[in-house]
C-alpha cells in the first residue's frame, strides 16, 4: 500500500510547486560528478588492491564480511548482486590467502559462514581507512543538510528491491564495523 504523498516509497516534495526541474546539462553534470567522485573514492583502495593482485570485488566482499561476521555465502551473493561463479573466484582467493575463514553453518550444515581472519580484518581496515576519511571530510565540508540530501538522492536512485535490501542492512547490527 502506497502512503499518500509517497512516490516509489519516497516522500514527495513539500507542495507541488517546489518540484525541482533540471536541464539535461545539469543532469549530465550530476552523472559526471558521480563518475569522478566514485573514481576518487576507489582510488586509494585500488592502489592497495593492485599491489596484491586483487580487485574491487575482493574489497566489497571483505567489507560486507567484516560488517557481518558469520555472513553466509548465499547472503553475500544477494548483497553483492554477482554471479555465484564470480563470487566463488573471489572467495577462493580470499580463503587461500588466509584472509577469510569459511565454516560449515551451525544450524544448516549446507551453509558456509564467512568471517575475516585477523589478516583479513587488517587488510579491510587498510582498504577502508582512506574511504572513511574521505567521506568524513566531505560530510564535514558539506554540512548536515547536504549529507541528508545526498543520502536521499542515493536512495532515490535505487530501485525498490535494492532500497529494501539497503534498509535491511541499515537495520542489522554491525558487529564487525569500526569507526
Amino acid at each position: 500500500m502506497q502512503h499518500a504523498g509517497l512516490r516509489d516509497g519516497l516522500p514527495a516534495p513539500a507542495g507541488g510547486e517546489n518540484l525541482l526541474f533540471l536541464t539535461d546539462e545539469q543532469i549530465r553534470r550530476g552523472i559526471e560528478a558521480m563518475y569522478f567522485a566514485y573514481r576518487a573514492f576507489t582510488s586509494d583502495p585500488d592502489l592497495i588492491l593492485d599491489e596484491i593482485g586483487y580487485g574491487r570485488a575482493h574489497h566489497r566482499a571483505l567489507h560486507f564480511i567484516n560488517r557481518d561476521p558469520g555472513l553466509t555465502v548465499t547472503s553475500l551473493l544477494e548483497v553483492l548482486g554477482v554471479t555465484k561463479q564470480s563470487l566463488n573466484r573471489v572467495l577462493r582467493a580470499l580463503i587461500e590467502d588466509g584472509l577469510v575463514d569459511s565454516r560449515v553453518g551451525r544450524r544448516d550444515r549446507r551453509e558456509r559462514q564467512l568471517r575475516l581472519t585477523d589478516k583479513g580484518a587488517a587488510l579491510e581496515r587498510r582498504l577502508s581507512e582512506a574511504q572513511r576519511a574521505r567521506m568524513k571530510a566531505a560530510y564535514r565540508n558539506a554540512g548536515p543538510q547536504a549529507v541528508a540530501g545526498f543520502r536521499q538522492v542515493l536512495e532515490a536512485m535505487m530501485d525498490r528491491d535494492t532500497r529494501a535490501q539497503f534498509q535491511s542492512l541499515l537495520d542489522a547490527p554491525t558487529a564487525g564495523a569500526r569507526g
